[in-house]
């Protein structure tokens, strides 16, 4: 991978934690933008694009999951990963981050070749999930079609955007409809062996899904998985 063509923006209200972090990331050779506040964090990432945002939860005024729901609404930015950065481990917190538009969820304090690492699997991931993602446009069902290209499904003529991981944990569903992906499969597809995730946050995914295209085109079959249904 080569780091220089990757912007990464840091966002944490500590100083100390922007100067380690923002070090060790900038070694590898990302291009790193730091910044202490999530207000200004979202001026800084529409004009720099980041490709991925660490994003501290625990911060005053605007605390990360406001941030990252106000950024997951700026069309320029639907794309970018965004990672939480956080001391608190509670499954709520996870719940919250996910349900905002979050991709991962990094405990601190993290070892900065293990933060590294997480870092470039999601990258990989990322441009992995994009390859795999390249037909236009695909028709899911008679109301229903999936636009890769602008990450974005049309149901009865109305355009309904969805979050990157949103998108496409329902395109590897609609890959094969009737197909039960198990919890594993889908771990593995979506956020890569080598990155943990909460057990909640698939279930999430599937729930925020279910509100915007019909609880009636995903089936649940208890103990194993998820599948599309046509």
């Amino acid at each position: 991978m080569n780091a220089s063509k990757f912007n990464l923006l840091l966002v944490d209200d500590e100083p100390d934690v922007l100067e380690f972090i923002g070090y060790n990331l900038r070694k590898e050779g990302f291009n790193v933008y730091t910044i202490s506040n999530g207000k200004e964090a979202i001026a800084l990432a529409q004009e720099v694009k980041p490709q991925l945002i660490l994003l501290d939860v625990m911060m005053p005024g605007m605390d990360g999951i406001e941030t990252c729901e106000e950024l997951r609404k700026i069309p320029s930015l639907k794309n970018v990963l965004i990672a939480f950065l956080t001391a608190r481990g509670e499954d709520y917190s996870q719940i919250a981050g996910f349900d905002a538009g979050g991709d991962d969820y990094i405990s601190k304090p993290i070892k900065p070749k293990v933060l590294v690492s997480r870092i470039k699997a999601l990258l990989k991931r990322s441009i992995s999930n994009e390859d795999t993602l390249a037909a236009p446009v695909d028709k899911i069902q008679k109301n229903i079609e999936i636009d890769r290209e602008r990450f974005l499904i049309i149901k009865q003529g109305k355009e309904i955007v969805l979050p990157k991981k949103e998108f496409e944990l329902l395109a590897l569903l609609y890959s094969r409809p009737q197909k039960v992906f198990t919890r594993d499969e889908i771990f593995s597809v979506i956020w890569g062996d080598d990155i943990i995730v909460g057990d909640r946050t698939i279930d999430v995914h599937i729930r925020k899904l279910r509100e915007k295209i019909g609880d009636e085109h995903i089936s649940t079959v208890k103990g194993v998985g998820y599948k599309f249904v046509e």
